[in-house]
């Protein structure tokens, strides 16, 4: 599965300007690893994180944008 063929959903944070990135729930819930990438380079690099990783970004996210 390459990641243009995957659905991206974009990050409930969306809407600071643009700032925001995208992942990938159903290639998490069926390989146990989360893909994530910038929204705004939608063919550039992924990262791969651990639902445990993923969870932490999530959270810095939450603290940073409050």
């Amino acid at each position: 599965m390459t990641p243009d063929s995957l659905r991206w959903v974009k990050s409930s944070y969306s809407n600071n300007g643009g700032q925001c990135i995208e992942w990938a729930p159903e290639h998490a819930a069926a390989a146990g690893e989360v893909l994530v990438r910038d929204s705004k380079h939608p063919h550039g690099p992924v990262l791969t994180l651990t639902p445990e990783a993923f969870a932490d970004l999530v959270t810095l996210a939450k603290q940073t944008h409050s």
